[in-house]
């Protein structure tokens, strides 16, 4: 009896493929052939699941939004079964700060995406790149409710401290990818930051980071 195909798992493992390539070679450099060579198949089965390279590239933008959404999920799961607003602040922002190697492949292919969406209209209306908006609101609504919880200095402008909060977290990680900094040094300052806007909510034990 013949195996039956997989096909979602198949198309996983091309579109891991592409992000692996993405991360070594570069998102620009990315072939059809590139990805069918990173996967170990041939260039008409990539064809078969993916009719163009702009397909393909589209379907791993919406890969990398899903594995990073389920990395921060985990991670403030990891905080306990009643995590803090401080707790679920921090989980957001340190999956920014690239710690292993699935998530510096993330992060490096995904500052490719935005950087090539600023000529390319096919990407540039593409919901992941919007995520920034959707993360302030979310930083602000929890900043919100840790000010009228007293476990946020009530002075504070939610709005402007989540700016600053996701702006601070985005170039950290960018210093983490350029080697000016370790994830270690990254996580310290932004737990400091985090200290003085949450003075009254010590965060909860969390694991060590991994070294990048």
């Amino acid at each position: 009896m013949p195996k039956l195909v997989d096909h979602e798992e198949r198309r996983a493992h091309i579109i891991d493929a592409l992000l692996r390539a993405a991360a070594a070679g570069g998102l620009h450099a990315v072939t059809m052939r590139s990805v069918a060579t990173e996967a170990g198949v041939s260039v008409r089965l990539v064809q078969y699941y993916f009719d163009t390279k702009e397909q393909l590239l589209l379907a791993a933008l919406t890969r990398l939004a899903a594995r990073m959404g389920e990395r921060v999920r985990d991670r403030v799961r990891a905080t306990g079964p009643a995590p803090a607003a401080r707790d679920i602040v921090e989980a957001v922002l340190l999956e920014a700060v690239p710690t292993d190697e699935e998530s510096r492949t993330f992060h490096l292919v995904y500052t490719e995406y935005a950087v090539l969406s600023v000529t390319d209209p096919a990407l540039a209306g593409q919901p992941f790149l919007a995520a920034p908006d959707e993360m302030e609101a979310f930083l602000v609504g929890h900043l919100t409710a840790a000010q009228r919880s007293g476990d946020a200095d009530p002075r504070l402008d939610a709005r402007l401290e989540a700016v600053v909060l996701l702006a601070a977290s985005a170039g950290l990680g960018l210093s983490v990818l350029l080697g000016q900094r370790t994830a270690e040094d990254a996580t310290a300052v932004l737990r400091y930051h985090l200290a003085r806007l949450f003075p009254a909510a010590p965060a909860s034990a969390a694991p060590p980071v991994p070294p990048a």
